[in-house]
């Protein structure tokens, strides 16, 4: 199937072919490929704005597993100097050879456009104003010029993927309109409750009465450090999946083997503290700790609300 655009109701079958079949390696998430698969079939290349942990990385590896190319991590940093991003001649090589294209080794952004990949720039809004320039090109042109190597054409399936994390802004810059204007975009925020609660099942292997205590609480209390008063950032599902990977640990420890047993609740808090006081930011004029507002958190979970906890 051409990716460039739909000419044909083969190439529009194909697409909803694609769409079942990424959509089957995935929980939830239905409207988000729908319309990151849409841009990038149209020949788009599309930042993805979200939070961490909201499986964006998740949507970009189905979709180029369904289309057999390669995928291309790059963090967005002030390192990212052009020169990383394009490639560099092999410094012994150029020694004994002098430059040539075959001492040449491709940076991420070339083998992305000679393989027909995905370049994936994590953080975009971090990386230095040159390197965006650079991308510019690519992105424009599908095409880079590369001094004493010559014209880079990119395979028609490549693209760049940006992705940027709207409640972080320290350490960032501001992206100009010409960059603006290059990208599509798409806002892709937390999952559903159910949602989260397949996915922790789901990558934690948890099972039986306890373990399904435990995904729900986990989620819950996860879900709950998003929206405390002095947390800027909370975690992400990532942190409810390890939550629930430590307290099942910590129970065949302790010798806790049920969802009412007595030793439960303050196991749980333990796998908190352990799972989640690194994943949560605080508000810089908050005079707390993550403990402390996690300990607020479980209370609210365990003391005040405990029929929300209780199994069953």
């Amino acid at each position: 199937m051409t990716m460039h655009a739909l000419s044909t109701p083969e190439d529009a079958k194909a697409l909803r072919e694609n769409r079942a079949r990424i959509a089957g390696r995935l929980v939830g998430r239905e409207r988000e490929l729908e319309l990151t698969l849409a841009a990038v079939a149209a020949g788009r290349d599309i930042v993805l704005e979200g939070p961490p942990g909201t499986s964006k990385t998740t949507i970009l590896r189905a979709i180029t597993e369904e289309w057999g190319i390669p995928l291309l991590f790059v963090e967005g940093n002030a390192d990212l100097t052009p020169a990383k991003l394009v490639g560099h001649h092999n410094p012994a090589r150029v020694l004994r050879e002098d430059y040539s294209p075959e001492n040449f080794v491709p940076g991420p952004l070339l083998e992305a456009m000679q393989q027909g990949g995905f370049l994936y720039i994590e953080e975009f809004n971090r990386a230095p104003e040159d390197t965006l320039n650079t991308l510019l090109t690519a992105m424009a042109d599908r095409s880079i010029t590369v001094p004493r190597v010559g014209r880079i054409e990119a395979q028609p399936t490549f693209r760049v993927i940006a992705s940027m994390n709207p409640y972080d802004n320290v350490g960032t810059t501001r992206l100009s309109t010409s960059v603006h204007d290059r990208l599509n975009r798409l806002a892709v925020d937390y999952q559903s409750t159910a949602d989260e609660e397949r996915i922790v099942a789901l990558r934690s292997g948890a099972s039986g009465a306890l373990g399904e205590r435990m995904i729900g609480d986990a989620v819950a209390v996860t879900r709950a450090t998003r929206s405390h008063p002095d947390v800027c950032q909370g975690s992400s599902v990532r942190g409810a999946i390890d939550t629930v990977l430590v307290a099942g640990r910590l129970a065949e420890l302790r010798g806790v083997d049920a969802p009412d047993a007595e030793g439960y609740p303050e196991l749980f808090y333990d796998a908190m503290i352990v799972a989640l006081s690194g994943r949560i930011h605080l508000d810089e004029a908050a005079e707390t700790t993550a403990e402390a507002v996690l300990r607020e958190i479980w209370e609210d979970r365990f003391v005040l609300e405990p029929h929300k906890a209780a199994p069953g």
